[in-house]
């Protein structure tokens, strides 16, 4: 029997609750660095509640910090969160039973933390009726928190000038690591992390964090590509066997 709606929607606030821990002093430092950077506090507010993406608006803030054009911004944080493209497709056959309205909301809630969670609440299961009210919870737990985090870190750089020298940053460090850690399950998943963090740290110089997208993409590939392989050697070997069955 599916679990109810309201039960669903609590279950994904509190699985994403781990996940939002490590994202409090992302969202913290924000904050604080959206005045110095010359983003005003309703601007800053603004960019929380209508682009809720925590990498994207770092690289807004650094780039306006930096006097660079509107365009170059749009373009960047554009390929910055590219990465969800990933994602919608790793859910879209979960969700295109409904409607469009649902289908908008969920896609604009869609973070990694939010992924991190829903995925894992698809992976194996066929009770999934009332999966999206799970995927819902997890949004509206992680908006809410972002949302009070951007407001704590404006007032708290108004008291703290020099909070942005503490170090908190290394939390989502950590999260990311939690988010990727349970799916390292096989070969290609870890071809596809080493490989993004090797060519990550042979990029990092390039301008526009375009060193990160590059590993991003490469680690992808090099993980389908892993997979692929192994799924032929499968196909051969049980080939092979049922040809020598058939013979014997």
């Amino acid at each position: 029997m599916p679990n109810s709606k309201s039960t669903e929607f609590i279950n994904g606030a509190k699985a994403t609750i781990p996940l939002i821990i490590g994202a409090i002093p992302f969202g913290i430092i924000f904050g604080t660095l959206a005045e110095p950077s010359g983003l005003s506090i309703l601007g800053a507010m603004a960019m929380s509640l209508f682009v809720f993406a925590g990498s994207s608006q770092f690289i807004a803030i650094g780039l306006m910090a930096s006097g660079v054009g509107p365009l170059v911004i749009i373009a960047t944080t554009f390929v910055v969160n590219l990465r969800h493209l990933l994602y919608a497709t790793a859910l879209v056959d979960k969700v295109s039973h409904l409607s469009q309205g649902w289908r908008a909301v969920l896609s604009f809630g869609l973070t990694d933390e939010s992924f991190a969670a829903v995925n894992s609440r698809y992976l194996g299961r066929t009770d999934t009726a009332h999966a999206h009210w799970f995927f819902l919870g997890s949004i509206v737990a992680m908006y809410s928190n972002w949302q009070l985090c951007t407001w704590l870190g404006i007032g708290l750089g108004e008291l703290f000038p020099d909070m942005t020298h503490w170090g908190l940053d290394f939390a989502m460090s950590v999260t990311f690591l939690g988010i990727i850690i349970p799916y390292l399950r096989n070969k290609p998943m870890w071809l596809a992390v080493i490989s993004a963090a090797a060519f990550a740290l042979m990029l990092r110089e390039l301008p526009n964090q375009l060193g990160l997208m590059i590993a991003a993409l490469s680690g992808i590939c090099i993980g389908y590509a892993s997979q692929r392989i192994e799924l032929r050697i499968q196909v051969t070997k049980a080939t092979t066997k049922a040809s020598k069955e058939h013979n014997t």
